[in-house]
């Protein structure tokens, strides 16, 4: 049976380093404003040289793992409100190739541009330390470290543009993966993840927030009304990806993930979305006591309070807490097999239920997993080796239980689980 290496691993796995990300934060807060519609050309200041700063790192990495990284800057042209006469948006990305199965790709993504009050604004100082400072700072320090490891399948490391004017990094990029042929496991999205003290006064280090889509924006009419009918509201792919992320963080006990039941917060969004419309399993991780003072703010003081996002209100030990929750993640998605498909249930009028899937090139093991049908959480399972194809579970009533499946490595790393629908009509 499958033997579970993954703790026996976890403490010889590199962490990462409080102080590498103030770097790599104090690096770009440096370039004055990140503004995607500031200069392209100046060497020291806006977008332009952040990008390509962003790029040498990817390539210094590079160079340390013998060319593992293929750094790419990939561009497009994207008019809107805020940016009424366009803008070449530009994402920078570096491509870690899987070993076995290349082709399947897990996305770790940030953006690197900031604005102030006025999203029009593309010359004042916008230092954009947390947001998104912090999730562009994780990825490069994700991709430092990761980069020294091996996994069957594809990382791509994103520092994405446009955010700020209109989710248009994402976009890109989803679109690339689209024509590209990708098969995305997870989009982890990294957004306003690095504070602890919010608005209000509360602090919380312990705990980061992950937003995921339940009812799938991708999805068709019919699919929409199937998943209904089955009671698959909470068992969407980025729904799944959320619970992987709980259970990975549960497991580490470094960091506690709260999976946030709606697609991103309170009529907000992020670069996740475009992953989403498009039909990607994605999430946005932000921290949890967010300080909007801190937050599209142009750099003032008002009746004595600051407003402004600068380094000060990063908690350095909690975003390295954050960064190495998203390398956990990453470590088991990439080495786990591809999330199984086909999978369906049978038992109606029956005291037993019959879960079956179709077979995952280059699983080990399957993981079946149930749980009573009022709750969220995936509570029982069972493990069946990588030659079956189905598995009955006497006892186990089909009508008050939810079941799904996952497929596992030989080291023990588990896909997303697949939610079971019923079985085609014969």
């Amino acid at each position: 049976m499958v033997l579970n290496l993954l703790l026996l691993s976890a403490a010889a796995a590199a962490q990462p380093d409080p102080a590498q990300l103030k770097a790599t934060i104090t690096r770009l807060v440096g370039f004055g404003t990140r503004h995607t519609l500031s200069t392209t050309t100046d060497p020291k200041r806006g977008i332009g040289a952040a990008r390509r700063w962003a790029a040498g790192q990817f390539g210094e990495y590079s160079k340390a793992c013998g060319g593992c990284l293929a750094v790419e800057t990939i561009g497009d042209q994207f008019t809107g409100p805020r940016a009424p006469n366009g803008v070449r948006v530009e994402d920078v990305i570096a491509i870690q190739k899987g070993t076995s199965d290349p082709n399947r790709v897990v996305i770790v993504q940030g953006h690197i541009d900031s604005r102030v009050s006025d999203p029009m604004d593309a010359t004042s100082d916008a230092p954009g330390a947390n947001d998104d400072g912090s999730g562009t700072a994780l990825v490069i320090e994700a991709a430092r470290l990761l980069s020294k490891e091996k996994f069957p399948a594809t990382i791509v490391y994103a520092a994405l543009s446009g955010e700020e004017q209109g989710l248009w990094g994402g976009k890109l990029l989803a679109a690339t993966a689209k024509a590209r042929g990708w098969k995305i496991a997870a989009v982890l999205n990294n957004d306003i993840v690095g504070n602890t003290t919010g608005v209000g006064g509360a602090r919380d280090d312990k705990h980061v927030r992950v937003f995921s889509e339940g009812i799938r924006a991708a999805a068709t009419l019919d699919e929409d009304k199937a998943q209904r009918a089955n009671g698959g509201e909470d068992d969407s792919p980025s729904r799944a990806l959320a619970k992987a992320i709980k259970r990975v963080a549960d497991r580490e006990h470094g960091l506690g993930a709260m999976a946030v039941r709606r697609p991103d917060r309170f009529q907000r969004g992020g670069d996740h979305t475009p992953f989403l419309e498009a039909g990607y399993p994605a999430v946005r991780f932000t921290e949890v006591t967010e300080n909007y003072d801190h937050q599209h703010q142009t750099l003032r003081t008002e009746n004595g309070k600051f407003y402004g996002d600068t380094i000060e209100g990063v908690d350095f030990p909690y975003l390295a807490k954050v960064t190495a929750l998203n390398m956990a993640v990453i470590r088991e998605l990439a080495s786990a097999p591809a999330a199984p498909e086909g999978v369906t249930i049978e038992g109606a009028l029956s005291a037993d239920t019959t879960v079956a899937w179709q077979p995952v090139p280059g699983a080990a093991g399957y993981r079946v997993r149930w749980r009573l049908a009022d709750g969220t959480e995936w509570t029982d399972h069972k493990d069946v080796p990588g030659n079956a194809t189905s598995l009955k579970l006497p006892g186990v009533n089909i009508d008050y239980h939810f079941f799904g499946v996952a497929a596992l490595s030989t080291s023990g790393a588990e896909s997303l689980v697949t939610f079971a629908g019923p079985a085609p009509r014969k």
